[in-house]
């Protein structure tokens, strides 16, 4: 008897280059904060990498620092970049642009409730963690579900890109904060189905100096 071919969508999505913001720890999320001069060099050496990878599609977060990421990425594909909004990072409302510290002395039993149950927990002018994986979740399942067979290239930010993982692997969301995510990261997810998700590859920045 033959053996029937897994067909799979496979998705290399990359967290934005460094911005100020970034290298500042300040909570960052719907404000535009552009890409810094080291973010550009990031997001210019895992173009580097991926050069020769074939990409039917590009798609990235609406905000700057995501659109500008995945520009310089797909120089080498000649493809145009879809812009989703719901690919945003979380709305950190009255805390961004602040530090954690910052926020400690102005929000402390706001915070705390964030970081114990964060997909209940709206922060101050913002949202829910459990909104933010509503919104996410939509659009790469659109994404899985439309292009079945080819890879694709996913620009977008820390906080989906946890939610997205946890979501694949089954963790509880309130946990999501433990997945480690640095600037201009590499992780890839194969999708033979939207509910048989694989985690290939995860944070990895060996295309970095130093693999920071």
């Amino acid at each position: 008897m033959a053996v029937r071919e897994v067909v799979f969508l496979r998705i290399f999505l990359v967290r934005h280059g460094e911005t100020a913001w970034n290298a500042k720890l300040r909570f960052q999320g719907h404000v535009d904060v552009p890409l810094s001069g080291r973010g550009r060099e990031q997001a210019r050496a895992l173009a580097v990498r991926l050069e020769k990878e074939n990409f039917a599609a590009a798609y990235a977060s609406d905000l700057g620092r995501a659109v500008e990421t995945a520009g310089i990425l797909t120089v080498p594909h000649n493809l145009a970049v879809q812009q989703l909004t719901g690919l945003r990072e979380i709305n950190f409302g009255a805390w961004e642009g602040l530090t954690a510290e910052q926020i400690r002395a102005r929000y402390d039993k706001e915070i705390r409730q964030w970081w114990d149950k964060p997909l209940q927990t709206r922060i101050p002018g913002g949202e829910t963690l459990s909104e933010v994986a509503a919104r996410v979740t939509a659009e790469i399942r659109r994404i899985v579900e439309n292009r079945p067979g080819e890879q694709v290239l996913v620009v977008c930010h820390g906080g989906p890109i946890r939610t997205i993982v946890a979501s694949i692997l089954g963790m509880d969301l309130n946990q999501y904060w433990r997945l480690r995510l640095d600037n201009a990261c590499l992780s890839i997810i194969d999708f033979p189905a939207w509910d048989r998700g694989m985690l290939t590859l995860f944070n990895d920045c060996s295309h970095l100096a130093g693999g920071e």
